[in-house]
């Protein structure tokens, strides 16, 4: 008769299966990290540095630390009036989208009136659609029919309402319990008065989502920006440093500093953007104005 493996034998073993790979796969995820994080430490130490880093070996490199590169950049352009520029035009997209994309979200979640299930599907349609298809078009009608061009406004005006946002916003205002709207118009609230105090405060996590997304995309735009105006002083920062990398930028003292500085520049925002919202990236309790 087989002799049977005591208990503690078998659940000893189980633990040191489930360590080892507990452990590999922290290995793992800590390799992919550091591959992640590895352009951004690049970037940050190249953009800082007399004589930049130029291999992936030089990971904590040695040389000295300078704003020098910074400083060559804003000698040939101004990067204040450049973050400025970026500024207005992603917070104009930024706030169209917002605008737009909860209202006509809720509206298409919400409410019933007729022809919303064939806008909804044109609004499908349209994200099939590449913006570059629609740019040329877009560039005539925006500054030969309106008159915007070197405006802000001609720059925002295209992305005012986004399909995407509206489509995440439908999605998540669906998700929300009816009798929470029921019990508002039962005691007589407007749908205007349900969307802004009932609804929009349940859907924070769309909201951080959609404003990443929206913020991310006009922010690092260049070519809309560049068609729309050849002014220096209206030109957001992505132009303006896509125009100083390739033609300034090799007669700066430190070219690829300097490169490394701009990137910096226009990445620094983003990230603090990330570091920001992350903590509403978490599922809302959305049953709590729920009975039962």
């Amino acid at each position: 008769m087989t002799p049977t493996p005591h208990p503690t034998r078998r659940r000893t073993a189980g633990h040191g299966g489930a360590r080892r790979s507990s452990v590999m796969l922290y290995v793992v995820l800590t390799v992919f990290a550091l591959a992640f994080v590895f352009p951004f430490w690049f970037m940050a130490v190249g953009a800082f540095q007399e004589n930049p880093t130029t291999s992936p070996a030089d990971l904590f490199p040695t040389g000295g630390w300078t704003l020098q590169n910074f400083t060559d950049i804003n000698s040939r352009l101004n990067l204040i009036r450049s973050l400025a520029n970026s500024l207005i035009f992603t917070l104009g997209v930024l706030a169209g989208t917002l605008t737009f994309g909860l209202v006509a979200g809720y509206s298409l979640s919400r409410l019933n009136w007729r022809g919303r299930g064939v806008l909804f599907a044109i609004m499908l349609g349209v994200q099939a659609i590449p913006f570059q298809l629609l740019m040329i078009p877009l560039y005539v009608q925006v500054t030969r029919t309106y008159g915007l061009g070197d405006s802000y406004l001609g720059m925002i005006l295209p992305f005012l309402i986004n399909t995407t946002a509206v489509f995440i916003f439908r999605q998540f205002f669906l998700s929300l319990p009816e009798s929470l709207f029921e019990a508002a118009r039962i005691d007589g609230a407007s749908e205007l008065r349900i969307m802004v105090e009932i609804a929009v405060p349940l859907v924070k996590p769309a909201i951080a989502t959609v404003a990443l997304i929206t913020f991310i995309g006009p922010w690092n735009e260049f070519l809309w920006p560049f068609l729309i105006t050849k002014n220096a002083e209206l030109q957001p920062l992505a132009v303006s440093l896509a125009n100083y990398i390739s033609n300034v930028s090799r007669t700066a003292s430190n070219p690829n500093g300097a490169i490394l500085a701009g990137a910096a520049t226009l990445a620094f925002p983003v990230v603090l953007l990330f570091v920001f919202f992350q903590r509403y990236f978490q599922a809302s309790d959305i049953s709590s104005g729920v009975k039962g």
